[in-house]
């Protein structure tokens, strides 16, 4: 049995569906993206909503408005006493190094967040979802694996010169000091801190 071309179009076929019904989902944000991925293809389909901006607010200082899974907060622990603490001398050379250079750059002292995150300066953040909490604007954690380091601009022009790293979705890995260019590191402190909201 020999098959035929298809009589009708895709977009013939579901012309005059109910997008909004077909697409499920979040809302019009994820309606919009399937659409705009199938509109390489096809035709576009009319009636499609309009994607939904996702714009991320912060201002800086603290509003005690936070969702209520967020876990990490601004504690009374001392960051050099935690620093002091840690388990080899060579990670606690690591944290006097970066507790040196980010107070250099920001001019301010460091607060715990959490049991393992040093954070200078405080900052409030609102996603376009309504989450919303306080944080650090720039920090490290002196981890066992890798230094881990938060807020920092991720800029092609200061990542080519800083030297061996990876990049999370929010931060910076450094396995130790050694494979850096630490006046470049604090240049990225220092763009992040004065750029008002790393």
């Amino acid at each position: 049995m020999e098959i035929g071309p298809c009589p009708r179009s895709f977009s013939d076929m579901i012309r005059g569906v109910n997008h909004r019904a077909v697409f499920q989902g979040p809302g019009s944000r994820r309606c919009g993206r399937r659409i705009s991925l199938m509109g390489t293809s096809y035709e576009s389909l009319p009636g499609v909503p309009e994607s939904e901006a996702r714009e991320t607010g912060f201002t800086l200082g603290h509003t005690g408005a936070n969702a209520a899974d967020i876990r990490t907060h601004a504690t009374d622990q001392s960051p050099a006493q935690y620093v002091e603490e840690l388990d080899t001398p060579r990670r606690v050379e690591h944290g006097r190094l970066l507790l040196e250079i980010f107070r250099r750059a920001t001019g301010e002292e460091p607060v715990m967040w959490g049991p393992c995150m040093i954070g200078y300066g405080q900052m409030h953040y609102r996603y376009v979802t309504g989450r919303e909490g306080d944080t650090f604007r720039v920090g490290f954690s002196p981890r066992k694996a890798k230094l881990t380091l938060y807020g920092l601009p991720q800029a092609e022009g200061f990542l080519s010169r800083l030297g061996k790293h990876t990049t999370g979705s929010s931060c910076i890995y450094v396995n130790k000091p050694e494979d850096i260019d630490l006046a470049v590191l604090e240049e990225m402190v220092r763009a992040a801190w004065t750029a008002g909201t790393g």
